[in-house]
């Protein structure tokens, strides 16, 4: 019928609009969270914009769900705020007509849904976690960063260089800062730069400087003025990546059955369901009174899927400690939506009922 291509149509052009809305205020938070720990030194500059991108795609599924809620909600709210309903059950047509031109738009986003959950997102945080490795992992040197102060993995140095001369590849006013036991050394040098030997290692190369060895709190120093003072830079591994069940693909998950592996296949599976759930409980729910408030229902359907959402999180929790299996913590958190759609289908269709009697 006309009626559902117009609806399938309508949804689509609103999910789309809410989709980048939700996408846009989502990539803001992380970049904001983000920028946080790059000014104090906790994520590089440069890594910033590569963690955004996985941050983003780990959360695609949810987000793509919230959208399609939305979207049907707003867009059968306003064929009431419009009078397009009245028409609509003037003519006998009952509330459940909108259930099939939902189904035809929702499921297969609810496909894509299902493939990012189940895909893509252990795939997006197992890259996250593998880069973050990574960047504990580089050198020293590496993560200088002019005009700010920087303190070695080992927390026994602390650098600071004023500028880097990025043609030259040299840094300009180098301060070191190095604590042992017993012991502290302050090196200063007006040049420094990165050489590699024949055999591979690499060494930072300080011209013009002067080192002060000696012991805190005593006033016994022992000064050395250098043209040239070199040190090694010593090579580190990159070490075994920590495999969780989040990053663990889900064949892996299905092969192995653990308490936490069964956990995570509920909330996986949980998402493309919970899409689908909600999708058809924004029908009843999108009912508008022409004279009354517009806000109301929104913010009874957003209370709705945070406590949803919730629910789920709290169930994946207790099927990882054992409390419940996974059919009856996935059963009850989705049983619960299913009665409250169904109970609300009833409560929006009483009149209708008692009219036709």
């Amino acid at each position: 019928m006309i009626f559902r291509r117009a609806a399938v149509r309508e949804f689509a052009g609103t999910a789309a609009a809410i989709f980048v809305a939700l996408f846009f205020i989502m990539t803001t938070v992380i970049l904001v969270r983000l920028l946080s720990q790059a000014a104090g030194g906790r994520v590089p500059a440069d890594a910033v914009l590569a963690l955004i991108g996985f941050s983003a795609l780990n959360h695609l599924p949810v987000l793509l769900s919230l959208s399609v809620f939305v979207a049907v909600l707003l867009s059968m709210s306003r064929s009431y705020r419009d009078s397009e309903m009245v028409v609509w059950f003037s003519a006998g047509l009952p509330l459940t007509s909108w259930i099939w031109p939902v189904l035809q738009f929702v499921l297969p986003l609810v496909l894509v849904i299902a493939v990012m959950s189940l895909f893509l997102s252990p795939w997006a945080q197992g890259k996250a976690n593998e880069y973050r490795k990574r960047l504990e992992n580089r050198d020293e040197v590496t993560r200088v960063a002019p005009g700010s102060f920087r303190e070695s993995a080992g927390s026994q140095r602390v650098f600071f260089v004023e500028s880097v001369d990025r043609e030259a590849n040299r840094v300009r006013n180098v301060f070191i800062n190095g604590v042992q036991p017993g012991k502290q050394s302050i090196t200063v040098a007006s040049e420094g730069l990165v050489e590699t030997a024949k055999n591979g290692d690499r060494f930072v190369v300080l011209l013009n400087g002067a080192r002060y060895d000696g012991e805190p709190g005593s006033a016994n120093f022992r000064v050395m003025h250098f043209g040239r003072y070199a040190l090694r830079i010593e090579p580190k591994e990159l070490g075994v990546i920590e495999q969780t069940s989040k990053t663990m693909p889900t064949v892996a998950l299905l092969a192995m059955p653990t308490k936490q592996n069964k956990a995570e296949i509920a909330w996986r599976l949980g998402i493309p369901l919970s899409a689908l759930i909600l999708a058809l409980l924004a029908v009843p729910l999108s009912f508008v009174n022409p004279r009354g408030g517009r806000a109301n229902n929104m913010v009874f359907a957003i209370l709705i899927f945070t406590v949803y959402v919730n629910l789920m999180g709290i169930s994946q929790a207790w099927i990882s400690k054992g409390r419940v299996g996974v059919v009856t913590g996935s059963v009850a958190i989705h049983g619960i939506m299913v009665l409250l759609l169904l109970g609300l289908f009833v409560w929006r269709m009483l009149p209708d009922l008692r009219r036709s009697r």
